[in-house]
């Protein structure tokens, strides 16, 4: 068989398997040096393993490191645990941004389980149980999940969930209209279908597909967000879950 030379994807698994051998990030040069090339003959190849989603550049330093894409390939059934490292550092700084607890929810079983939470310093604020379960239908971010499946999907949940099956035709009909609105919805904010007082602001993160994964939620007292910018608030919150998007391999929805 004849031996046939791709130069560009030597360069590219070269990259990967040298920062995979590192414990922290790496510069370009030290990249070129680590294996035996110019700086400048792989840039291109950095700019578009970072586009792809394979790799990161810090912000504050600029060097490179791998993201969780390699992983999510090979084991994308067992990828929660390491959702959960990847989202908490994002979840911390959200908390103290806003001053606001947040979490995590995840769609497992037709319901909503809750993975993980950054719980606000201040004295008075809300607080979700981890491993907690909550109906998919009744929830506010359980309705993102819902609106961002096929209708396929969507109609497969809904038939098998035993509290859409308790609403009445008219509650059917208004949830399923209600879903048709939240597909692609970058932030929806709605008071809470499970505590009074509360008020939810619930965003999709989307795994490497581009499918919604998870969903970052910030639960207020209503009372307290009266005295907050729900712009500031909706902007960190989509600063947040960018920062998540990209550390698990996924594209900047800003970039979109």
């Amino acid at each position: 068989m004849p031996t046939y030379n791709s130069p560009a994807l030597d360069k590219g698994l070269d990259i990967l398997e040298f920062l995979s051998s590192q414990s922290i990030p790496q510069s370009q040069s030290e990249i070129g040096s680590g294996i035996n090339r110019k700086p400048n003959e792989i840039y291109r190849m950095l700019v578009c393993l970072e586009e792809r989603g394979y790799i990161r550049k810090e912000p504050i330093s600029g060097k490179y490191q791998l993201t969780l894409r390699l992983f999510q390939l090979s084991h994308h059934h067992s990828s929660i645990d390491y959702l959960v490292k990847a989202a908490m550092p994002y979840l911390e700084q959200l908390s103290e941004a806003i001053l606001q607890s947040c979490h995590l929810s995840f769609f497992y079983r037709n319901k909503l389980l809750i993975l993980c939470q950054a719980k606000s310093m201040t004295p008075i604020s809300l607080s979700v149980e981890v491993g907690g379960v909550f109906p998919i239908t009744q929830t506010n971010s359980g309705k993102i999940i819902l609106a961002n499946k096929s209708e396929s999907e969507r109609k497969q949940i809904l038939n098998a969930s035993e509290d859409f099956q308790q609403l009445s035709n008219a509650e059917k009909i208004h949830l399923e209209k209600e879903l048709t609105t939240l597909k692609d919805l970058k932030c929806f904010v709605q008071k809470s279908t499970l505590t009074e007082g509360v008020t939810d602001f619930a965003s999709p993160v989307y795994d490497i597909n581009n499918e919604v994964m998870a969903v970052l939620v910030v639960s207020g007292l209503t009372s307290q967000l009266k005295n907050a910018s729900q712009k500031g608030i909706i902007k960190e919150i989509l600063k947040t879950v960018d920062g998540i998007n990209v550390s698990i391999g996924g594209v900047s929805r800003d970039k979109k």
